[in-house]
C-alpha cells in the first residue's frame, strides 16, 4: 500500500461524492514481526480496526497493541506505523473530513487515538467490511452513511482535544519542515550522518534540532536514521544474496556486533535468524 518510510504520503481521493478509501489487510501463518505498513502521514484520517488477531501501532511517538473489536484512529498530520507478528484481519478507512464532513472539519477535533468495546464501532465497522466484500447495488451509499455515523459517533463521544487554526498550522509546518530531514535520511542512510548536517538542511542550532527532531518524531536523530537503516536490512536479509556481515556494512553499520544488537533489540531475532529462514 505504501513505499517509503517516514515520508510524507499525498492522498488524494478524486470522488468528491465519495471521499473514502476502504482497504482490508489480512496475513496469515507470520512466523516473525512484519510491517503491515510504514511510517508516514498525510491530511486525512486514517482509521483501523481489528476484525480478528492483533495489530502493533504506532500513533505519534506511542506504541498501542490494537485487538479484535479495537478501533485506533492515526488523526490528519500524525505520524502511524503498524507491524503484526500473528494472524490479522483488520479494515482500514481513509477519509477526508474536508468532504466528507465539513462541519465537523471546522472544528480542527483530534480524536482519542484507541478506542475499546465500543457496541457502536463493533457494528459500524463490520458493516462496512461486508457492504465492500460484497459491493451490491447502492453499497457506497451505504458505506458513506455508515462512516457519517462514524465520524457523528467520534465528535460526539471521543474527542481528546480541540485545536486552534494556529495550532493546527503549526502542527503541519513542523512536520512538512522534518520531512526534508526524513527524505534526506531516505537518500543517504548509507552514509554517514550526523546531527550537524540534518540540523543545517532547515537552518537550526543543532541543540535546538535535537529537541525538536525528538518532539517530532519521538525518538532522536540517531534512532530514526538506525530504523531506516535495520529496516533496509530487514530487507536485504529476506532476498538471502547477502552475509549478515555484507548487509550490515550495506546498510551503514560500521560495527558489526552493535547492529546485530540493535537488530534483535528491534525484531526480536538475530539477523542470521532471517537469512537462515529466507
Amino acid at each position: 500500500m505504501k513505499k517509503d518510510i517516514g515520508l510524507y504520503e499525498k492522498k488524494v481521493i478524486l470522488d468528491k461524492e465519495f471521499p473514502i478509501e476502504v482497504y482490508f489487510n489480512e496475513k496469515e501463518n507470520l512466523m516473525k514481526r512484519e510491517k503491515v505498513f510504514p511510517s508516514h502521514w498525510h491530511e486525512h484520517i486514517e482509521v483501523h480496526y481489528v476484525m480478528s488477531g492483533e495489530m502493533e501501532i504506532m500513533l505519534d511517538h506511542e506504541t498501542f497493541f490494537v485487538k479484535e473489536g479495537e478501533l485506533a484512529v492515526a488523526n490528519g498530520n500524525v505520524l502511524h506505523a503498524g507491524y503484526c507478528s500473528s494472524n490479522l484481519k483488520s479494515v482500514v478507512i481513509i477519509f477526508a473530513m474536508e468532504d466528507l464532513a465539513k462541519e465537523v472539519a471546522d472544528e480542527n477535533l483530534i480524536f482519542c487515538k484507541m478506542i475499546s468495546g465500543d457496541p457502536v464501532i463493533r457494528e459500524i465497522i463490520p458493516a462496512i467490511y461486508r457492504e465492500f466484500k460484497e459491493a451490491k447495488m447502492g453499497y457506497r451509499l451505504i458505506c458513506k452513511g455508515e462512516v457519517l455515523r462514524l465520524v457523528a459517533h467520534l465528535a460526539r463521544n471521543y474527542v481528546e482535544e480541540v485545536l486552534s487554526d494556529k495550532e493546527q498550522s503549526k502542527r503541519l509546518k513542523q512536520l512538512e519542515r522534518f520531512n526534508t530531514v526524513r527524505q534526506y535520511i531516505r537518500l543517504h542512510y548509507t552514509e554517514p550522518i550526523c546531527n550537524r548536517e540534518l540540523a543545517e538542511l532547515i537552518h537550526l542550532s543543532e541543540d535546538r534540532f535535537n529537541h525538536l527532531f525528538k518532539e517530532c518524531m519521538g525518538v532522536s536523530p540517531l534512532q530514526y536514521v538506525n530504523e531506516i537503516r535495520l529496516q533496509k536490512a530487514m530487507q536485504l536479509l529476506k532476498v538471502g544474496e547477502y552475509s549478515t556481515s555484507e548487509v550490515a556494512e550495506m546498510v551503514g553499520f560500521t560495527d558489526y556486533n552493535h547492529f546485530g544488537r540493535l537488530f534483535r533489540k528491534s525484531f526480536g531475532f538475530t539477523p542470521s535468524q532471517v537469512s537462515r529462514n529466507s
